[in-house]
């Protein structure tokens, strides 16, 4: 057991590793998807049914990965040389996703497909070393959580620094002559080098001490049966796909939002301003009011519980965001205030169901005597996966289905559906999301009667 206090240097190495990682997952999230209809000129129905294809893989691979990482054994360590290994490869792919070469028609969706495809895969096999990576760091459980929020801190900022300055970045590079598909590809390379740069710095900063003991090993297959009996688990599966596709239609229907729709307005305090601007203040707003809703997670749920709080929370999202249908685009103060409603709102959630599936794993040992934390875990990750899947190709779909031609004037159809993908259809997610924790019993004192066994149990003496 190694239970040392790490030093500062060291906790902010690990937060650099999730600042890399999710610079692009806000890439992929928000504007990924108009970067192949408005961009690459791909078809969005096309898309949609790619995101779907293509995630399906995305979701069950991450398993895999912590398979082969498990078996890894290098003298630096299992998970830490992923991040020295992969870092150039990601770059070059994430740069690769953002080109525009020109095969025709046929020819792009199969260049999207494979691109996408291997970007995926690669984030993967970076990112599941970098999860696991803070459980060899340190056996401290403070530590830990303390690790945890630097990585909270890092996310959220990779995410922010991407927001707030991908408009600018694309206006830089086309105000220096490039076209539009160059300005992104050339600023998705400003983070792919930052990523590279994030990612050694990880690898360099951090350590590997916690070695595991040999134990015996357990059977899968009563440990999937196991799960298959764990009714709370399929509940929060249901809550956390349902609050996915929430998050993922309203990611990526933002842009086409105020291009099309909002357009240029006059903004309190910047007069006049461009679309591409609105939409980064705005998508930086949401990630900033995701972190005030983070923080409020804790003392809130301390004194109504964590489901109350979930289901409150997501019912709040869910009437703020149909509001949003009937907003006109110059009632822009609207729009941005029922932002921030909707953005804390959101951000509560998110430590609510980590702190739940750990319940759920705890629920697990009580009624069978085995504890499977490892596939719970793996699994809510693969449903996190299945939400966003999910989303994406919903967003693909509505755009299709409502008639969406990319870079012109929309008919009052298509503006329709952009309306709709981001109140009325994530309103329906977050909505489904509260009816199934509804259903949630794992509550604060029945959790207190299980910790407390559990702690007894585990006290008592093994029989050899």
């Amino acid at each position: 057991m190694d239970n040392r206090k790490l030093k500062l240097k060291e906790k902010i190495g690990y937060g650099f590793g999730d600042f890399a990682s999710s610079m692009f997952w806000k890439l992929f999230s928000m504007f990924l998807m108009i970067f192949y209809t408005d961009v690459y000129g791909i078809s969005p129905a096309a898309v949609g049914t790619m995101f779907l294809l293509t995630r399906i893989w995305d979701s069950v691979n991450d398993p895999l990965m912590g398979i082969i990482c498990d078996r890894t054994n290098t003298k630096k360590g299992k998970f830490r040389p992923y991040l020295l290994w992969v870092a150039v490869p990601f770059a070059v792919v994430g740069i690769l996703t953002f080109s525009t070469p020109d095969l025709g028609t046929i020819g792009k969706l199969i260049y999207a497909y494979i691109t996408y495809t291997l970007m995926m895969m690669v984030y993967t096999v970076i990112n599941v070393p970098y999860s696991s990576l803070m459980g060899v760091m340190t056996s401290d459980t403070g530590e830990r959580t303390t690790l945890a929020s630097f990585r909270f801190i890092g996310a959220f900022s990779g995410g922010i620094f991407v927001t707030s300055t991908f408009a600018y970045f694309i206006e830089m590079f086309q105000n220096n002559g490039t076209n539009e598909a160059k300005g992104y590809q050339y600023t998705v390379t400003i983070y792919a080098v930052l990523a590279v740069v994030f990612f050694i710095l990880t690898y360099k900063w951090t350590r590997e001490r916690v070695v595991p003991k040999e134990e015996a090993k357990s059977s899968i297959k009563q440990d999937l049966k196991d799960l298959g009996k764990n009714i709370p688990w399929f509940i929060m599966i249901g809550a956390g796909i349902a609050s996915l596709i929430f998050n993922s239609l309203r990611d990526g229907s933002m842009m086409y939002y105020f291009k099309y729709y909002v357009k240029n307005q006059v903004f309190p305090g910047f007069g006049m301003t461009s679309w591409e601007k609105l939409a980064a203040i705005y998508m930086t707003m949401w990630l900033v009011t995701n972190i005030i809703g983070v923080v409020l997670a804790k003392p809130v749920s301390g004194k109504i519980g964590k489901t109350r709080t979930f289901i409150l929370a997501m019912l709040i999202a869910s009437i703020t965001s149909v509001f949003l249908y009937w907003l006109k685009p110059e009632q822009i103060e609207l729009i941005f205030g029922l932002n921030i409603i909707i953005g804390i709102s959101a951000g509560i959630v998110l430590p609510l169901i980590w702190a739940m599936y750990a319940d759920i794993a705890d629920f697990s040992e009580w009624k069978t005597g085995r504890r499977a934390t490892g596939l719970i875990f793996s699994s809510s990750s693969m449903s996190q996966k299945m939400g966003w899947t999910l989303g994406g190709a919903i967003a693909g779909w509505i755009l299709g289905a409502y008639g969406f031609q990319a870079n012109v004037e929309q008919t009052a159809e298509s503006l329709n559906g952009i309306r709709l993908m981001l109140s009325f259809f994530p309103a329906i997610g977050a909505l489904l999301s509260a009816v199934f924790i509804f259903f949630y019993k794992l509550n604060e004192n029945f959790m207190k009667k299980i910790v407390a066994e559990l702690e007894r149990k585990r006290q008592q003496p093994s029989l050899s």
